[in-house]
């Protein structure tokens, strides 16, 4: 059985404050990041998935748990254990802004004690791949947005450590790069030559490249399944109905309160309604109130919904 990339095991992190008192960020967060696997790390603000990141980069040390990266414990021995993981921290801040991007990816790959000889076609191929060649020899500070991140995820890659771990990779990005970082990302998830760890509010990135997601809310992992398995979950419960013409204010609001994983789009003929039923029997519930407002239904379907309807309904039904 091979060596989980990364394994974290019930890990706490407890921030202390005279003023505030003890704050319990992460609470006994356990998982397991095996070769190969594309993971999206999940939550909302506030969550605990910043300070879980920054314990694996070694960035804080947690109050209790262990991390291991590539079968190193990240605790004790943490100058060995980051020579197994590089990343990219919000956004384009790792890469150096006077060194040109050949310089850059040389001085990453030089940092991780890479012998030039044995790096420079692979800064060649990097270059090519998140077509850079034209700005080759231009400093990177003179680079835009979209190709000074590309960059940085370029300089991650050259460091060839066998886990890789985006932050908010798209983040500031315009559609266009975004989508073109997005492809080439899950060209190398779709060849297997990374391992990674992805954290992202931009969902599609997430549906797009991860083949799994943890979630994580008040420090603690709420799921942890494959996309697909979330996917096919979900849509057994997601709804369409639409009516024959318009629920009244006091309809709408009714059924909005008693209901509240559900959305009203009324137009001039007709009223569509879109729901997560958490519950298979509250279907019948919902058919009984629609039949008290006199208007007809018209059809009722499945409805697939995407991963951020997904995320939300998950961290809702948690807090619940």
């Amino acid at each position: 059985m091979p060596t989980s990339v990364l394994r974290v095991e019930n890990l706490t992190k407890v921030y202390h404050s005279r003023r505030r008192g003890d704050t319990l960020a992460v609470d006994a967060i356990s998982f397991a990041v095996e070769p190969g696997e594309v993971v999206g790390l999940l939550g909302p603000n506030g969550a605990g998935k910043t300070t879980v990141i920054k314990c694996i980069c070694s960035l804080i040390r947690p109050t209790s748990g262990k991390i291991w990266l590539d079968g190193i414990d990240a605790l004790r021995h943490p100058r060995a254990a980051l020579e197994k993981i590089a990343a990219v921290l919000e956004g384009n801040r790792n890469i150096y802004w006077r060194l040109n991007v050949q310089e850059n990816l040389e001085f990453f790959a030089g940092l991780q004690g890479i012998p030039m000889r044995r790096i420079r076609s692979y800064v060649d191929q990097l270059i090519q791949l998140f077509d850079l060649s034209e700005k080759r020899k231009a400093p990177a500070r003179m680079l835009s947005r979209g190709m000074q991140q590309k960059l940085a995820v370029a300089c991650a890659l050259v460091k060839q450590t066998p886990l890789l771990l985006l932050d908010e990779p798209t983040l500031g990005l315009d559609v266009e790069t975004s989508h073109e970082l997005r492809l080439l990302l899950k060209e190398m998830a779709a060849r297997g030559e990374r391992t990674i760890l992805l954290s992202s509010h931009d969902m599609n990135v997430v549906q797009n490249i991860c083949q799994r997601v943890i979630v994580i809310n008040h420090g603690r992992v709420v799921t942890d399944d494959r996309v697909t398995n979330l996917l096919e979950l979900f849509r057994a419960r997601a709804y369409t109905i639409e009516l024959s013409g318009r629920l009244s204010p006091t309809e709408a609001h009714q059924l909005q309160q008693r209901f509240e994983l559900l959305k009203i789009s009324p137009d001039t003929q007709k009223t569509t309604i879109e729901i997560e039923l958490l519950q298979s029997g509250k279907l019948y519930e919902l058919i009984d109130l629609l039949r008290q407002s006199g208007l007809m239904i018209e059809s009722i379907g499945r409805r697939d919904p995407n991963l951020e309807e997904i995320f939300l309904t998950i961290i809702r039904e948690k807090e619940s």
